[in-house]
């Protein structure tokens, strides 16, 4: 897998500051996209054990609230493969840290039943991560007053109750 940038401190991916990682790779290509160059799978720099140290030392600050993914599309099959053994890092090292994630798919029809996204590691990697935010970005639903999101059809889903729930539950800002 190859990611196209980090961001060392971010602060549009989620609340807080936060890390972001920008994976390459994604089929989607929606239109009006902010990113199309993270489309190309080769894009970037390859994601090595390297890579994932310094994440890991970028996370360590206490003002770091937290991990976000983003690309690209990190639920491809191929990229989820490679993020799934870092994400474990992640949560291992800073339990206190939140993931956070933006995927085109969707949770209740795409990630959660048979589909392209679906692969062999899927429901870990979505044990993992604290909130999706899920939907393909759709130019003519843009919305740039929305919260963490860039069009009115993408959800912000909070994982570990909807997994509790066995339903999608929205996020709800503390």
């Amino acid at each position: 897998m190859n990611y196209g940038e980090i961001k060392r401190t971010d602060v549009a991916n989620g609340p807080g500051v936060r890390v972001t990682l920008f994976v390459s790779g994604c089929s989607h290509h929606c239109k009006g996209c902010f990113n199309p160059e993270t489309w190309d799978f080769s894009y970037g720099q390859e994601f090595t054990a390297d890579t994932e140290e310094e994440l890991l030392k970028l996370l360590q600050p206490e003002h770091i609230a937290g991990l976000t993914l983003l690309g690209g599309e990190p639920f491809e099959p191929s990229s989820q493969r490679r993020l799934l053994p870092f994400l474990r890092k992640v949560k291992e090292r800073y339990p206190e840290k939140t993931i956070w994630c933006y995927t085109g798919y969707l949770l209740d029809q795409e990630l959660w039943k048979e589909s392209r996204a679906r692969c062999e590691v899927t429901d870990e990697m979505l044990s993992l991560i604290d909130v999706l935010v899920d939907g393909e970005f759709m130019q003519e639903q843009k919305n740039i007053a929305l919260r963490f999101r860039g069009s009115k059809n993408q959800r912000l889903i909070d994982l570990p109750e909807s997994r509790t729930q066995k339903k999608v539950c929205l996020y709800e800002f503390p």
